[in-house]
């Protein structure tokens, strides 16, 4: 998994509340337990015209040029901007694996579905709560162009480019640790790997016939 330190990165705002998981990445798509392979079917029925059918070339599609990520201003962004209740809906890991293979970092809103706040955790993506005060701001400030956001997961900050703005957000202690160094669920099992190995010797020693 890839470390989360500090991310500069621009800003594409989401105006919409309760975006569930079904739109980030309709069910028509999952088809595979890989990770990869989803990224350009994100926000599919937002983003194009027709509809999304599995092995349709992007390319060829029909664009819907009043979604906010086919405007070109928006372009690489690696911060989306949402609203309350992001993540809604049924619990699948697609969803980030869907954001992050888009380009997405990070997802700042007010609040996000539970089931979905943690598979971001577990899959490199950093889930971002501020109020809805804070985040109405940057909502205004993303109407300048080129509007990007400074996000520091050690100091747990995030601030405009200019530094005019800063506000302080909360990550669970052992979640920042995972992220901050890259490591997974399985990533952190595996920082024990010569305990487990001297573990089961142990167990082999003990228990012989358990090994037959």
């Amino acid at each position: 998994m890839e470390k989360f330190t500090v991310l500069n990165g621009l800003v594409a705002p989401l105006d919409r509340a309760n975006v569930d998981t079904d739109a980030i990445i309709p069910k028509q798509f999952l088809k595979s337990i890989k990770r990869s392979g989803y990224g350009p079917n994100l926000f599919d029925a937002w983003r194009f015209l027709d509809p999304g059918v599995p092995g349709m070339d992007p390319a060829k599609r029909a664009l819907n040029p009043s979604f906010v990520l086919n405007q070109p201003r928006f372009q690489g962004a690696q911060i989306l901007l949402a609203r309350k209740n992001f993540g809604c809906g049924s619990s699948r890991e697609h969803a980030p694996w869907a954001l992050q293979e888009y380009g997405f970092r990070c997802i700042v809103a007010p609040s996000f579905g539970d089931i979905f706040h943690n598979n971001c955790f577990k899959n490199g993506l950093l889930p971002v709560v501020l109020s809805e005060t804070e985040v109405d701001g940057l909502f205004h400030d993303c109407a300048l162009p080129g509007f990007r956001l400074l996000v520091d997961l050690d100091r747990q900050t995030v601030s405009t480019a200019d530094g005019s703005k800063s506000f302080h957000f909360e990550v669970d202690a052992s979640r920042r640790y995972s992220l901050l160094n890259g490591l997974d669920e399985i990533g952190l099992t595996l920082r024990r790997a010569d305990q487990i190995r001297a573990f089961e010797a142990r167990r082999r020693e003990q228990f012989p016939w358990l090994f037959r």
